[in-house]
């Protein structure tokens, strides 16, 4: 097998997800990627300005910790590289022939064309299938299955909106699985992929990058060549005859079309403008037209979508829209099982009054309280607003995004010194609400979670006093 530094980044991950049900961080990426380079600490920490006592001393030695432990052997900065390729090859064998208990619904396993009988019966919910080599995830059975029932028919479109970190992507990947189970072809793409200078200032290079994309997905050659007349027929009917005469023509299976982060074309009238006016002419098309009936389309977005779109050529008010909240109580309570966390009541409430039914603020919580059972609810709880807390890493990167966008921190220090909701200027709310720092109440907004809040009022009054 081919090994490189992504394979070696990607095998890591997955050993960590397997074992704690957590991702690796970016800075233990970091280090990985350092440790590939044959770098001492001090040249990683130099280069992505860190002190070295914080990468030699507490990153390594936690990162090498946790890596002898998933990968079931003494794991260094010397001989991780071998350990990891030691663990891929045992994995490749180990995925297709071996099965946890709570994992497998059937009584006899295929492995290498035989048949391999499990020890005993047993039984699991369907939508678990995808634990061992995923996040854990916290079914949202209603939502899933509606998604599902509706992309199974022709013509169909929905809408997924969330902010960032709220599991969009998890749930449609599961969608998109079950769709696999019928056959369904799929494509998922996340407009957030095209390169800004590159795509998202010209139409004609966007519509081929995602033509283009569309083709790697469904493994199909690229043919953009023999269908792309920009100066004849343009660039929205060129892209709309490679899809219909190609593509969709490929096969006689329905295909699934799912876009996630569309809101990363709104900042791009000359872009959004076509491309959204292709997708409502697609969703009529395949509503109407029996060629066009294979195509399903879901769009996902962060945001309430404040551009600027004739009704008619807006795909942001057709189809079934699907609005996903917060995890309640009781998933909560079913997500902090799955970590073996379920003994002390106290903890879901406790956590909850600090960042709600944020699935992504949960997960880092309850996935730190099971790697180390020597850290207190009580202490994660005090150090999380601070830069010695869980959420130091993620709380800092929304503050340096912050600095990039003047108009976005002086809205949001408004939220945060007031005691109640308050109005700012919808753009920014909008804005505001798609990064995940609030909630809309009305037409005003407060701050996402008091994690949030905690955190950037300290912030914001250690800014003004250097003022």
């Amino acid at each position: 097998m081919n090994f490189n530094l992504d394979k070696a980044i990607e095998i890591a991950n997955r050993a960590v997800l397997t074992k704690f049900y957590r991702n690796l961080t970016d800075i233990e990426i970091i280090v990985i990627k350092g440790a590939c380079e044959r770098e001492g600490y001090d040249k990683i920490a130099a280069k992505n300005k860190y002190a070295t006592s914080y990468i030699s001393q507490d990153v390594a030695p936690k990162l090498w910790k946790i890596l002898t432990e998933a990968l079931g052997e003494k794991v260094k900065k010397s001989n991780f590289q071998e350990a990891l390729k030691r663990f891929m090859n045992k994995q490749f064998i180990d995925e297709y022939c071996l099965a946890s208990p709570q994992l497998i619904t059937i009584n006899n396993l295929k492995c290498n064309g035989k048949l391999k009988k499990s020890p005993s019966p047993t039984y699991f919910s369907p939508d678990k299938q995808y634990l061992a080599t995923s996040e854990l995830y916290v079914e949202r059975f209603a939502i899933e299955f509606l998604c599902y029932e509706i992309l199974l028919q022709p013509g169909s479109l929905i809408r997924v909106k969330a902010s960032k970190l709220m599991g969009k992507t998890s749930l449609m990947e599961r969608v998109l699985a079950k769709i696999g189970k019928e056959g369904y072809r799929r494509v998922s793409l996340s407009l957030e992929m095209a390169d800004r200078q590159t795509h998202l200032t010209n139409l004609n290079k966007f519509l081929r990058w995602f033509c283009l994309n569309l083709s790697r997905e469904l493994k199909l050659p690229n043919q953009l060549d023999q269908y792309w007349d920009e100066e004849g027929m343009g660039a929205k009917v060129s892209c709309t005859t490679y899809l219909e005469e190609y593509l969709l023509a490929a096969e006689e299976s329905p295909l699934v079309l799912y876009l996630d982060d569309v809101d990363a074309l709104f900042p791009y009238p000359e872009v959004y403008e076509d491309f959204f006016g292709l997708l409502r002419s697609w969703y009529e098309k395949a509503r109407t037209r029996l060629n066009w009936k294979k195509l399903r389309l879901a769009i996902a977005h962060a945001t309430d979508v404040y551009i600027r779109l004739n009704i008619n050529q807006s795909p942001f008010n057709v189809g079934l829209p699907i609005e996903l909240p917060e995890l309640t109580q009781e998933e909560v309570q079913v997500f902090a099982q799955q970590y073996g966390l379920a003994e002390d009541s106290s903890l879901v409430d406790s956590l909850m009054q600090l960042v709600g039914g944020h699935p992504y603020l949960l997960q880092q919580a309850f996935s730190h309280l099971k790697i180390y059972p020597d850290m207190t609810l009580e202490k994660l709880l005090a150090e999380a607003s601070t830069d010695a807390g869980i959420y130091r890493h993620h709380l800092r990167e929304y503050w340096l995004s912050l600095q990039y966008e003047p108009t976005l921190m002086t809205a949001f220090q408004a939220v945060i010194h007031s005691p109640k909701p308050v109005r700012v200027e919808p753009i920014s709310a909008y804005q505001l609400q798609s990064m995940g720092l609030v909630k809309l109440i009305g037409n005003e907004v407060e701050p996402r979670c008091q994690l949030y809040h905690n955190y950037f009022k300290g912030v914001f009054e250690v800014d003004l006093s250097r003022k």
